[in-house]
């Protein structure tokens, strides 16, 4: 990794700081053949940053900000030869609830309690204002001690719980309308038709604990499904079962499904 080369382009103190670190990530991912994350960065800074990484053909990259329009997302830099399956979520999502009804919060609010709590802001995503509340992703890494330390914003008291991040409050881009038959209500053959894969194809992704049920991950392919339950698979968007039918003439299950992504 030619570092000159690699950097020559950038301007400024700031970007070269930035490039140098990313420049860092980079040669430790390839040298310790593991994954190595960045805190969240704005649209520009990665823009910086992918600037550098294009230069490097050693070494791969994800963004993940927790849904596909988030203005702030980390890095996730990789060996190229690297299984980008089985690389995890570097984020959780916590939503705060609490009676704002006699106090006006906004986002620099909720923002301003949870660096209060001594978190530096590279270590916090977006934040949803919800009425009532908000959702922030953050890195996983400081989950649990936001869950112990984030206990207000102004003077209200919040509870603060851990969701999963398919339940974020953001319009999903598409919607998909799936009527089919299965041959039994099992996880595996409803979640295949769902995610138009096949059955075999989903049994590994099941038994990888890749796929949650009614948020909660699970690795029994057998697993029995019922109308209302809800599918879903980081970055491949979910699938609510909306309605369970009859039985066809050859001993199929009718089913429709609706797929959010």
């Amino acid at each position: 990794m030619n570092k000159e080369q690699l950097l020559g382009h950038l301007k400024g103190e700031n970007e070269q700081t930035l490039g140098r670190h990313v420049l860092d990530l980079a040669r430790q991912a390839w040298e310790s053949n593991r994954p190595q994350r960045t805190d969240f960065f704005d649209p520009y800074e990665r823009k910086v940053a992918l600037s550098v990484l294009a230069g490097i053909p050693e070494v791969g990259f994800l963004q993940q900000g927790g849904y596909k329009k988030a203005e702030r997302a980390r890095l996730v830099i990789y060996p190229g030869f690297y299984l980008v399956e089985t690389i995890p979520s570097s984020l959780r999502v916590l939503e705060a609830k609490g009676n704002f009804s006699f106090q006006e919060v906004k986002h620099s609010d909720y923002l301003g309690s949870i660096l209060g709590t001594g978190l530096k802001r590279g270590k916090t995503g977006d934040i949803l204002v919800l009425e009532g509340g908000c959702q922030v992703i953050v890195a996983a890494e400081v989950a649990d001690y936001l869950l112990s330390h984030w206990t207000q914003v102004g003077k209200v008291s919040i509870t603060l719980t851990e969701i999963d991040e398919e339940q974020l409050a953001v319009e999903p881009e598409r919607t998909k309308e799936i009527r089919g038959t299965v041959a039994s209500l099992r996880l595996d053959a409803v979640a295949a038709e769902g995610y138009g894969t096949s059955r075999a194809k989903m049994v590994r992704e099941i038994k990888g604990e890749r796929v949650k049920l009614n948020w909660k991950p699970v690795s029994n392919p057998a697993l029995s499904i019922s109308e209302g339950d809800v599918l879903s698979i980081r970055g491949r968007g979910r699938v609510v079962v909306s309605e369970v039918g009859g039985t066809t003439r050859k001993g199929r299950t009718s089913i429709v499904l609706h797929r959010y992504y």
